[in-house]
């Protein structure tokens, strides 16, 4: 599962982008018990939620002309530039070029060939994330196109992924890894080819989805649901993984909840 040892590769932030921050930052804080801190104003509206004084995730306006609602997973890149030629040559677009973030590190974000959008921070002041796979925090980050193989050549070339293949009922699932350590201890997300596995028929757009520790699937279900929320794909135990959901925040913005099998 995730942890806060960054590597190559590694998700290492995660940001919502959303068209009312105000209404976000009340969604979320019901939801998972989340602070709402402001970056100050030279931040341009862009903040942390935390727990306990420690950063889980953060939230900013939309920024791209046209842009929906949506989470956007990072991962550790140690030299950003070679990253952002590592896309262009892969096939990606570039959507944002490398900029340096106040001192704090460098951020990029880019789509890659199948349409899926991420993005990349090389740490400077701020590794990233300070809290992951505790509860209400970051545990699983998932991909959803319409060819996994392919996107995992693209990635592998990008961050030295590593890879298993698991069969599960009516698809095969990709297990990531990060080049570096042992390949169970340093999994962090999958590959599901798009219609398929949790989402469903939800996740019909290419797309990183964020997974979300929490110790009850069915409740945190209804707060979603009471803070006009939608539930995408009602909760349901999938064997050796654990009970897991899909949602929507109110504005849209996909997100995943897993309450992890005890024995993973």
């Amino acid at each position: 599962m995730l942890g806060t040892d960054f590597r190559t590769g590694s998700p290492n932030w995660l940001d919502l982008g959303s068209p009312d921050t105000g209404a976000a930052a009340a969604f979320y804080g019901s939801v998972f018990g989340w602070d709402f801190v402001s970056a100050g104003p030279e931040a341009g509206g862009y903040g942390f939620f935390q727990l306990g004084g420690k950063t889980v995730a953060a939230l900013g306006p939309l920024t791209e002309e046209g842009a929906a609602s949506a989470w956007m997973v990072h991962f550790m890149s140690p030299d950003i530039q070679a990253t952002a030629e590592g896309v262009r040559a892969g096939g990606g677009t570039v959507r944002m070029e490398p900029m340096d973030v106040m001192g704090e590190g460098w951020l990029a974000q880019f789509t890659d060939p199948q349409g899926a959008e991420f993005a990349c921070w090389q740490p400077g002041k701020t590794a990233g994330v300070q809290v992951a796979s505790a509860e209400n925090a970051l545990v699983w980050t998932e991909l959803h196109v319409p060819d996994p193989p392919a996107a995992i050549g693209f990635y592998s070339a990008l961050f030295g992924w590593r890879h298993a293949e698991m069969e599960v009922p009516g698809m095969t699932y990709r297990v990531l890894s990060t080049a570096e350590g042992d390949q169970q201890d340093t999994s962090f997300g999958g590959v599901a080819e798009q219609g398929e596995g949790a989402g469903g028929g939800s996740s019909m757009v290419p797309r990183w989805v964020p997974y979300f520790h929490v110790t009850d699937v069915d409740a945190t279900v209804s707060a979603v649901e009471g803070g006009g929320g939608a539930v995408m794909m009602p909760a349901a135990d999938v064997p050796d993984v654990g009970r897991i959901a899909w949602a929507s925040d109110p504005a849209g913005a996909v997100f995943a909840l897993l309450r992890p099998d005890p024995r993973m």
